[in-house]
């Protein structure tokens, strides 16, 4: 069997034959799926940039030599295309830095993958949120940059990758290394505040999505695309507790027992608002649950108190229950 070597030596460690490349493995959601592959036999290669560590391969994206050279080496059967700018706002701001990554960076990466399966996380945000749920098949009509860039990105991947996969998710939260990386758990600091009242966003309609089960997702359509190449183009996955940012504190208030009376939902959008987000971007997800690649999503509770656990001991929290 490949990865299996025999011999006398009965120390002999035993090597996954399956090897992924995941990239933006620093990130918030590239940490999770370089876990989840690499805690199931597989022999995972995480790249990252400006955050790479010593666990992580130093790969810059938009050098197309680097990727080569990359993929060329390590030789992987799957690649999870995990890198991307995918704060709005930042990408209405520094619009050719994130077209560069979003974009450019997918077409050299596809280019390079040739007969590799290749997994592109993309967004819901390609949809105008006008007309929920959303299909594979519905027409996109992004409202902000960033969800043209990554709608750019997945027609990138397909043309240069046609037996490529792209999975739309939504809004994600999950383990992370400061609260900012997610705009779920920055929510924790307006939780905490406590004695001071803060107004929180209650018009628009989010399905908050742990990282994990995405992570799961992701290997499970590679395992099933090692089986069955004909495995390709476009899935959805979202977890289905639908919920506002306000609805999304008041719930992160009650997991940790705080309290919430100071939350104040806004229902109207204040005039410059930084980009404009889709209404209610509900994903349809029956393909991958028909074809028994779905994940029952981890309740919202659960899965927010295991990605805030490490930050309940801030100095904040700890005067808001005990003083």
């Amino acid at each position: 069997m490949p990865g299996l070597n025999y011999g006398d030596d009965q120390n002999e460690v035993y090597t996954p034959y399956r090897r992924v490349l995941v990239t933006g493995a620093t990130g918030l959601l590239g940490r999770a799926v370089y876990k989840e592959f690499k805690n199931n036999d597989w022999d995972a290669l995480g790249s990252g940039y400006n955050r790479a560590r010593p666990c992580f391969l130093k790969c810059n994206l938009l050098d197309e030599d680097a990727v080569r050279g990359v993929i060329q080496g390590f030789q992987p059967h799957v690649i999870v295309h995990c890198a991307a700018e995918r704060r709005p706002d930042v990408v209405e701001r520094h619009t050719e830095a994130a077209i560069n990554l979003n974009v450019h960076a997918c077409a050299s990466l596809a280019k390079e993958a040739g007969g590799i399966f290749l997994i592109y996380i993309s967004t819901d945000y390609v949809f105008d949120g006008r007309n929920p749920p959303y299909g594979e098949n519905d027409a996109p009509n992004p409202l902000n940059l960033y969800g043209k860039s990554k709608l750019e990105g997945e027609r990138e991947i397909l043309r240069h990758c046609p037996g490529a996969a792209v999975l739309r998710v939504p809004i994600l939260f999950g383990e992370v290394e400061k609260v900012e990386e997610s705009a779920v758990t920055v929510l924790w600091d307006r939780v905490q505040e406590g004695a001071e009242s803060c107004t929180i966003d209650h018009c628009q309609q989010r399905f908050p999505t742990y990282t994990n089960d995405v992570a799961h997702v992701c290997r499970n359509m590679a395992e099933r695309a090692l089986q069955d190449p004909s495995l390709r183009g476009i899935f959805h996955y979202s977890a289905k507790e639908q919920m506002t940012k306000y609805e999304m504190a008041c719930a992160i208030a009650d997991a940790f027992n705080l309290p919430s009376s100071h939350l104040i939902p806004m229902t109207e959008q204040p005039a410059g608002a930084g980009a404009q987000r889709p209404q209610n971007a509900q994903l349809e997800c029956s393909r991958l649950e028909l074809l028994g690649m779905s994940v029952e999503p981890t309740p919202f509770k659960t899965a927010i108190r295991d990605s805030l656990w490490p930050f309940q001991h801030d100095k904040r929290w700890r005067q808001t229950v005990f003083h």
